[in-house]
């Protein structure tokens, strides 16, 4: 007896048909533009890793490790498939020989998380990263910025970039009398400060062992700007919070041209422990969605680690969130209505010229569909309609008789003459 299949989508996963997979090829195009303009060499790596590679930098208690999709090969091994694209791309810097540093790359590719789905956020999604590794500074920072905000202005959002320093974090934790032990799950705390209501934020607090005076002490000083945190500790001994001032403050004299586009947010971790020094998450100016639309920072400890060999290896990367962008643009009227498609060609009783002149139309680089089916000319048109084709040639005997052919435009209905194909470029622009 045949076993009964279920025909459904595992849930946070989709099939994205054309007229959605169009606007994510938009979104894959111009980021891939935008990336090789600022000088990133495209790199792919492995979906599927070893287990212990993608684990390695968390305790069990993470939340991560139970978003990471686990498998076993014939040969036993603990598998599983990548959760982003910066460990991936930190192993192939450190088993790659000879790779000449500073190294600038960008990776487009699919990465799985086994977590709650809601809007923006899939168990299946594409992440588009751009990292660097051998730059020390922030002045590399500033020019991801930079490219975080013109990457999403050429998608026609407009956007806000929020930074904050780990190191200033840490340092603001301990210097309120908290044990170094505490601080990682104090920082997952405090980064929920804008999501949570305060007494919760106390709750959490006192499950740490924090009292709420402490916790409140704490939670105040995190709502403070860069001014003033750079007033009140301006002489501190606290190493920390030295440093983290110090990079942030350099950070900001190379930004001051997108003070429209960035701020600066205390509270802000970003949730992978890796990051070492600054960090970055983007937002909609106009809130389309409240989510962060991408995010990144530095991490200078993962490649030293893993390579280990007594030198330093700086990097820093930052990811655009493919989701969060299609759920966006998906809903815009420009991407409703564009057709992929220049021209629709109808063949009455032509088909060997109709695809000859097909083929001469696509050399001259238009997109061009063609009716292979012999259906009606009226169920053609309507097909056209559907689609928002814009112009249509219908090929008949008389028209390569006459040689020349009638271009409809399916907007404005006029039909114009065309006697030499060259001619088509004065109408249809590319």
């Amino acid at each position: 007896m045949k076993r009964k299949i279920e025909l459904k989508n595992v849930k946070g996963t989709y099939d994205y048909l054309p007229s959605e997979q169009k606007i994510r090829n938009f979104i894959n195009d111009t980021l891939k533009d935008i990336f090789e303009k600022y000088g990133y060499q495209p790199l792919e790596t492995p979906i599927i890793c070893y287990y212990d590679l993608l684990a390695g930098k968390y305790d069990e208690s993470n939340d991560l490790l139970n978003e990471i999709y686990k498998l076993t090969d014939q040969g036993n091994r603990k598998l599983g498939l990548r959760y982003d694209l910066t460990v991936p791309f930190a192993k192939c810097i450190t088993i790659t020989k000879d790779l000449r540093l500073p190294f600038k790359r960008y990776e487009i590719g699919k990465v799985f998380r086994d977590g709650p789905v809601k809007t923006g956020r899939d168990r299946e999604f594409i992440q588009c990263d751009v990292d660097v590794v051998g730059i020390q500074g922030q002045m590399i920072e500033a020019e991801l910025i930079s490219l975080f905000i013109e990457g999403y202005s050429k998608l026609g959002i407009d956007v806000i970039v929020r930074y904050n320093s780990r190191k200033l974090m840490s340092g603001l934790i301990v210097e309120q009398g908290i044990s170094e032990d505490l601080v990682s799950p104090v920082i997952t705390i405090i980064d929920k400060l804008d999501k949570i209501s305060e007494p919760e934020l106390l709750k959490e607090f006192n499950n740490l062992g924090i009292d709420n005076e402490k916790a409140s002490k704490l939670l105040n000083i995190f709502k403070l700007d860069l001014k003033e945190l750079n007033k009140i500790y301006q002489n501190t001994d606290n190493q920390l919070i030295k440093l983290g001032l110090s990079e942030l403050n350099e950070l900001e004299s190379y930004i001051e041209e997108y003070k429209e586009n960035t701020k600066f947010v205390a509270t802000l971790a970003r949730g992978q422990e890796y990051y070492t020094g600054n960090v970055f998450e983007v937002y909609s100016k106009n809130n389309e969605l409240s989510c962060s639309l991408g995010g990144g920072g530095r991490y200078d400890n993962m490649i030293t680690d893993f390579i280990n060999d007594g030198n330093i290896y700086p990097a820093v990367g930052i990811s655009f969130g493919l989701s969060t962008i299609f759920e966006i643009l998906k809903k815009r009227e420009e991407f409703k209505n564009k057709s992929l498609i220049d021209i629709y060609i109808i063949p009455m009783n032509t088909k060997k010229q109709s695809l000859n002149l097909a083929n001469k139309l696509r050399h001259l680089g238009y997109k061009v569909d063609l009716e292979m089916n012999d259906k009606k000319v009226k169920k053609c048109f309507e097909y056209a309609n559907k689609e928002n084709i814009p112009y249509v040639i219908v090929l008949g005997e008389d028209e390569i008789k006459n040689k020349c052919f009638n271009l409809k435009d399916m907007i404005t209905g006029e039909q114009i003459k065309i006697d030499d194909i060259n001619k088509i470029k004065d109408i249809i622009k590319r």
